[in-house]
């Protein structure tokens, strides 16, 4: 079983290039989705989370506050970094748990923003980028995460660009409304199942 890496920067269109290889069958492991989970979940994460940041980072539940945690940690790079310390490890772990239970399969991705930024890709043999446009990238994660334009510039800051990303990757993926997406996926597909 091949563990293959999918990355891309905010508004590229990851998600949406894996759920397409999820309806070919493949599994995919959504590292930002884990993490959350594993930030809600995980009782020594959470605790770790809020000795570093403050009760200010807690909603009235008693739960970590993404959004007052991400208005703290996009705008400061130092602490973005020692919020990652706490749960890239644990993503890291939780993944290698769950590529255990697909050994059968021919190939399973693990999805990531920061693949690269976060040491992820030490994990995989192979990498996707899905890459897109600036703008385009920008309009999009307005529209989805209902953030300013701004928000999405700070957050740009913090990924290696898709130039430096295509460079380390054995496979692109274009995003920009021009190419087609589905043929682009099938042909990977086919290449990482041993079809060409």
């Amino acid at each position: 079983m091949q563990k293959i890496g999918i990355t891309g920067g905010i508004g590229s269109g990851k998600t949406t290039a894996s759920k397409v290889f999820e309806l070919l069958g493949v599994p995919v492991y959504y590292s930002d989705e884990e993490s959350k989970q594993l930030l809600y979940n995980d009782e020594t994460i959470k605790e770790k989370v809020v000795a570093l940041f403050g009760n200010s980072v807690l909603n009235i539940l008693g739960d970590i506050d993404r959004k007052a945690l991400g208005t703290i940690v996009f705008k400061d790079k130092e602490k973005l970094q020692q919020l990652n310390a706490i749960l890239h490890p644990a993503v890291a772990l939780h993944f290698t748990e769950w590529a255990k239970t697909k050994s059968n399969e021919n190939y399973i991705l693990k999805e990531a923003a920061i693949l690269f930024e976060s040491g992820a890709n030490k994990q995989v043999e192979k990498v996707i980028t899905v890459s897109a446009p600036e703008d385009l990238k920008i309009k999009r994660a307005m529209h989805r995460d209902t953030i300013s334009k701004e928000q999405v510039e700070q957050r740009m800051k913090n990924q290696m660009s898709d130039e430096e990303k295509i460079k380390l990757s054995q496979f692109v993926i274009y995003n920009d409304e021009e190419q087609l997406l589905i043929p682009q996926i099938i042909k990977i597909h086919k290449a990482l199942i041993g079809f060409q």
